[in-house]
């Protein structure tokens, strides 16, 4: 995969800096906004080129738009436009989103800004459901047509859903194990020498060593804390986008307890209605964690994988796409990550503090899940719903 020198920093700044503010709606939103721009509008890339892309991006741990809009702009540009570019896609929504995190958690807040919050925390069980089932044909396709294959599928699925209900930090450590479990079945299955790519090179799977310690760490204190919770989200979350969610949770709200379940809620809420990837929501636990300081840092660290699994293995990712035990792999994370998702909601939804948040979470997922329109104006009119609440006299959470 050769970059080429045909547009200037000046170029890729100012465009990648626009879909970071205009970005609305998550992944989705910015996989089009992408598309418009490299292939459509400006032709620099080839629609097979971009798909490659999108492929690619997916087999990795973390935010796959985010890794997509950095490996865009390392087509063009080398090093220095993948820096430049993901910098400009990820600094609009972090300023909005560290000055909404400013607002929402304050110490005093007016009783509309906290009215506001509760009705939009309260769409977020929804939100998660309908992440998951927005994933599931197309994983439960992947798995194969076999009786075995979708048992195994549904046996991952009710894994990954139980570890982000019962088990906390240990979830990395689920998804990570049904993908490995899947390589190791499907490998009987072909039989020796078969589970290969081209040239059959084993491939780099995840650093297992790391997880036990990931998901155990002793509790750090401050800025160390930060950064630890943060580097999971941007390294070991398979998935990426709403699969963040459980990972975060036990650390901000449990062991932390840097944030209330309501303040958690509210965070989410943020990830979703601002614009630039849902990852974003890891800057609002960090600004809880350690004010302004905790919040950069938390993205800083978050985003870093991303950066570097583009700069240093972008011109090996035809090849990872090829090999089948990656692939396999994928296979059984995938289910793994949506009951995680799906799982996530349980939690959420448990927070919920009073009658009319249930009402409002009731109508979102109406929206969500079976309307299926769209998350941002579901989250908006969750809050206003909130305002009005608050401003008839009912209680807050």
């Amino acid at each position: 995969m050769e970059t080429t020198g045909r547009v200037s920093l000046g170029t890729i700044a100012r465009a990648w800096g626009r879909i970071g503010i205009t970005g609305f709606g998550g992944p989705p939103a910015h996989i089009l906004l992408l598309r418009r721009l490299c292939v459509e509008r400006r032709k620099w890339l080839s629609p097979e080129e971009f798909e490659d892309g999108v492929a690619a991006t997916n087999l990795l741990p973390g935010p796959a738009s985010t890794q997509l809009a950095i490996l865009t702009a390392w087509r063009l540009r080398g090093v220095p436009g993948a820096l430049v570019g993901g910098a400009c896609f990820i600094a609009p929504g972090l300023a909005l989103i560290l000055a909404l995190a400013v607002l929402f958690l304050a110490g005093d807040p007016p009783r509309w800004v906290l009215g506001a919050a509760a009705g939009a925390g309260a769409a977020v069980p929804a939100v998660a459901v309908q992440a998951a089932t927005s994933l599931l044909p197309a994983s439960f396709t992947r798995a194969g047509r076999g009786r075995a294959a979708r048992a195994r599928w549904g046996g991952y699925a009710l894994a990954g859903a139980l570890a982000a209900v019962l088990t906390g930090p240990w979830l990395v450590l689920v998804l990570i194990a049904s993908g490995l479990a899947e390589i190791a079945v499907r490998a009987r299955g072909r039989g020796p020498g078969e589970s290969g790519g081209p040239g059959r090179e084993r491939p780099r799977r995840p650093r297992a060593g790391l997880l036990p310690l990931a998901a155990g760490l002793p509790a750090l204190g401050g800025l160390g804390a930060v950064a630890w919770v943060a580097f999971k989200v941007g390294a070991l979350s398979y998935g990426g986008g709403f699969v963040i969610i459980p990972l975060m949770h036990d650390d901000a709200v449990d062991r932390y307890h840097w944030m209330t379940d309501g303040q958690f809620l509210n965070a989410v809420a943020l990830g979703q209605v601002t614009p630039g990837p849902v990852v974003q929501t890891v800057a609002v636990v960090g600004y809880a964690a350690a004010g302004i300081a905790g919040g950069l840092l938390a993205a800083a660290v978050a985003f870093a994988p991303s950066f570097l699994f583009v700069i240093l293995g972008g011109r090996h990712f035809d090849r990872l796409r090829a090999d089948r035990r990656v692939q396999d792999f994928l296979t059984g994370a995938g289910p793994a990550v949506i009951g995680a998702i799906a799982g996530s909601a349980l939690p959420l939804a448990a927070a919920l503090g009073t009658g009319w948040q249930g009402v409002v979470l009731a109508f979102a997922l109406l929206w969500l899940v079976a309307a299926r329109r769209g998350v941002v104006l579901a989250l908006l009119a969750a809050g206003v719903a909130g305002v009005i609440a608050t401003a008839a006299g009912l209680p807050l959470p």
